[in-house]
């Protein structure tokens, strides 16, 4: 197995074989090309490229085709260079963002150091990494160290630092996509910019598949980098699933369709089958394994898993013992098998990057097509597929721009900086700089970000607890004492893992336990779901949730908090609405499909490519408002709270809302008057910060930016904080700084990271912009073909629904007698 992944890694059978003859490369070592030879491979002209890189001391990008050899391109110089002057100490750093994927690599290293000849220590750092083997590698490093950006960070923070990196000549970072744009990224771009200070001639190697923009990723790992590409590799063979049955108007587990993905894995030799979640992952592997009538072996992996299943599964697959495997993200990077031949995609891919770089997971051989299927669960969903099988054959990815350095993540490096040495201000202020995220850093932001590790800010700075700096004559700053370096090498790193809420009515017992994010958008006099119960919420409380009992048969104001899943790609919510609007494309899709959006240009409109279609119309009693937005769950759920705000001043009596990747339904007792005004810019000015005060919103956000920063320890020598402790603690400092201190550091991160993740208001703001003048309203005296699917998310999770889940089904059922009743125009409608 082994061999295999070295093989793909090399350039791969084809390559090796009539179309690309294998002859030594005159610009390779003898014992390289032979190397190469012997086993029929030529080196491609960017692994050389990548060389030469090297050579000239540039820092590089790689951005090559999965299966294109970019692991040994990024280390061939280095092992080049080893084989000539084997010099002793660290010479290359490789950074994964999974500690799997680490292992993995040194693994596959061991090849071709052993059949080369070559006396090169290879060795792995972890968290996973015995003590006493971590120990020896700080006072006798490896040539070659694989590690995590945590790791890096823990290493940087010891005294001996600058004798263990001074002479490191490379560090590699692989899948340097899924760092760049998060505050893992930012902890790792510090890192890197000490490492240029330690060691003013070091390289730094970026390697990708999928990347959106280049030249931005780029800069984010050095001001001066090369960019260089692999040949594009064989167009992935990607389609949607067909089946006889009619394709659901909602839900998102396409379970419908399990029965041919079960015949799909029988007839391959080794399947991934991709979700977007957990729970969806949970529920298909039930779900085949009950079709399973043959037995296969079949797995399940997903990140809540124990390490020892997850590595169990991992083993599993390399030796070629498994024939499918149900896998959420946990799957996405790195570790491959080349006995994949087919991969699945269970419900909408939310981004052609991720779909990319999951297709890439199969037969990893760059000169032949990588094989996928997509299983929408509904209608909508089938769109998106359709969108996302366009951008990959054009060749057009999604994804975010790096991002600008968090303030948090700043502290802490600037308190493990202190922890390796007395630190001089000018001097870190101007290294940091050096780190892509921070390049734009402003002199104030950074004094008052090393004046909160100092000792606190101005509110904090008469406890002595916080107060972990001290500033010598010369105006060095030194850590107070190993207590507190010790609490800081304990409690490094960004991933703050999310806790769990109990709900309480009352004082009583609590009635069950939902994960934090269900609670953060809720203010006091919303109503819930939960255990069967229909609940007001009342307040959060140190680690509940406290609700009281609502009588009689209501309806919830949350049916449900949709937090969690992937949100939809702006690059692919732009495709949707062309596919949309573009009647030429729907030649090709099911009939059902083309039914319903031939009934909606009828019934109704299309949404168009720009603008905002927002439809009014009477069901069972109320008045339902619905706006196509095409913005992400996240931005439209924020957008939910905040119609709802305005709904309320305006006396129309906003009852609840439902939000999905595509479409916002609001409904109310009145109908809505004034439909432009509801979606006025203004909203994300006073009624942003209203709601955002009044939920529990910031209060959470500043919890983790506080932990982040090192004001909260998660950890402390022979304990460690439950979820609670750290709660309480967070939030009374929270109220201390609202109330003395408003424009602390802290608070302006927490500001910062809440206009992202789960209000994702740069997408909200987008959505109004685009909007205005260009709404169109339609006012029906009934439900539209395409406001269906979002009605039926409300009757599904509704508990007091049965009678809505009635009315859309008689709705859906009258929908498609108008489209084959004899009287009706066809060519009008599809």
């Amino acid at each position: 197995m082994l061999h295999l992944v070295i093989a793909s890694a090399c350039g791969e059978r084809n390559i090796g074989g009539m179309s690309d003859a294998a002859t030594p490369d005159t610009r390779l070592p003898d014992a390289f090309a032979r190397w190469f030879a012997a086993r029929g491979w030529r080196p491609h002209p960017y692994q050389m490229r990548m060389v030469e890189a090297a050579h000239s001391g540039e820092d590089a990008l790689l951005i090559a085709p999965t299966g294109g050899g970019k692991t040994l391109s990024g280390f061939l110089p280095s092992l080049i260079e080893l084989a000539a002057q084997p010099g002793e100490g660290l010479h290359t750093l490789y950074i994964s963002p999974l500690k799997a994927l680490a292992v993995d690599i040194a693994r596959n290293l061991e090849q071709p150091i052993a059949e080369i000849g070559l006396a090169i220590t290879c060795e792995t750092r972890t968290g996973d990494t015995p003590q006493k083997k971590r120990q020896r590698q700080r006072e006798a490093p490896p040539q070659m160290l694989l590690t995590t950006p945590e790791s890096l960070a823990l290493m940087l923070s010891y005294e001996d630092a600058p004798s263990i990196f001074m002479g490191i000549r490379r560090v590699i970072v692989d899948e340097i996509h899924a760092l760049a744009d998060n505050k893992r990224g930012d902890l790792l771009s510090l890192g890197l910019a000490r490492l240029r200070t330690i060691s003013p001639g070091v390289q730094f190697v970026g390697l990708s598949a999928t990347v959106a923009f280049p030249e931005d990723l780029g800069r984010w790992l050095g001001p001066s980098t090369r960019l260089i590409r692999g040949r594009t590799g064989a167009q992935a063979a990607i389609s949607i699933l067909t089946h006889d049955r009619r394709i659901p108007w909602s839900g998102h587990m396409a379970l419908h369709a399990l029965p041919e993905v079960m015949a799909e894995i029988r007839a391959h030799r080794t399947t991934l089958v991709f979700v977007n979640t957990r729970a969806q992952a949970e529920i298909v592997f039930d779900r085949l394994w009950r079709l399973n009538d043959e037995t296969l072996p079949i797995a399940l992996h997903h990140g809540s898993l124990a390490i020892e299943q997850r590595r169990k599964v991992e083993g599993a697959m390399a030796a070629g013992r498994l024939r499918a495997v149900v896998a959420t993200s946990s799957l996405d990077l790195g570790i491959d098998w080349a006995a994949v031949d087919l991969v699945v995609q269970m419900g909408a891919p939310k981004g052609a990057s991720r779909l990319l770089q999951r297709i890439g997971r199969a037969n990893h051989r760059i000169d032949e097509p990588s094989k996928a299927i997509l299983v929408p669960g509904n209608r909508f969903e089938f769109l998106e597929c359709q969108a996302a099988i366009d951008a990959i054959a054009e060749r057009t990815l999604d994804g975010e721009a790096p991002r600008t350095g968090g303030l948090d993540v700043l502290a802490q490096h600037i308190l493990g900086s202190a922890c390796a040495a007395p630190i001089d201000p000018d001097c870190l202020y101007e290294e940091i700089r050096l780190a892509g995220p921070y390049a734009a850093l402003d002199r104030k932001d950074f004094d008052d970000t090393l004046r909160f590790v100092e000792n606190g800010g101005y509110a904090l700075g008469g406890y002595d607890r916080f107060r972990r700096l001290f500033r010598d004559s010369r105006g060095l700053f030194h850590i107070t004492g190993a207590k507190e370096a010790r609490a800081y090498r304990m409690n490094i790193g960004t991933i703050v893992e999310a806790p769990t809420l109990k709900v309480r009515v009352g004082r009583g017992r609590p009635l069950g336990e939902v994960e934090e994010y269900f609670a953060q958008g809720l203010i006091p006099g919303d109503s819930f779901i939960f255990a069967g119960e229909l609940l007001r919420f009342e307040e959060i409380r140190e680690m509940s949730i406290i609700a009281s009992r609502l009588p009689g048969n209501r309806e919830p104001k949350i049916p449900a908090y949709m937090g969690g899943r992937f949100p939809l790609s702006t690059h692919l919510a732009e495709r949707v609405r062309k596919l949309l609007w573009n009647r030429a494309g729907w030649k090709t899709m099911p009939d059902d499909v083309r039914e319903w959006l031939g009934l909606q240009d009828w019934r109704s409109l299309l949404p168009g490519p720009d603008g905002l279609l927002v439809e009014c119309f009477p069901r069972a009693g109320k008045h339902f408002t619905v706006a196509y937005c095409f913005e992400g769950r996240n931005a439209h759920q924020t957008l939910g709270m905040l119609l709802t705000r305005r709904m309320e001043r305006a006396g129309d009596g906003p009852l609840g809302f439902v939000a999905t990747d595509y479409v916002i339904a609001v409904w109310s007792l009145r109908p809505v008057g004034d439909v432009e005004a509801l979606f006025d810019q203004d909203m994300l000015g006073d009624d942003l910060e209203e709601w955002m005060a009044e939920s529990s919103m910031l209060k959470r956000t500043f919890r983790n930016v506080a932990v982040i920063a090192g004001l909260i320890e998660r950890r402390q020598p022979g304990q460690e904080k439950s979820g609670r402790q750290v709660t309480i603690s967070s939030d009374l400092i929270y109220d201390v700084l609202r109330r003395h201190e408003p424009d602390h550091v802290l608070l302006r991160a927490t500001r910062g990271d809440a206009a992202g993740g789960l209000t994702d208001i740069r997408r909200l703001a987008q959505l109004l912009e685009r909007a205005q003048g260009r709404i169109r309203v339609r006012r029906l005296d009934r439900v539209s073909p395409l406001a269906v699917p979002v009605l039926l998310e409300i009757g599904r999770e509704m508990v007091y629904g049965a009678a809505m889940d009635d009315l859309l089904d008689e709705a859906a059922e009258d929908l498609i007698a108008e489209a084959t009743a004899p009287e009706t125009d066809q060519k009008s409608l599809l």
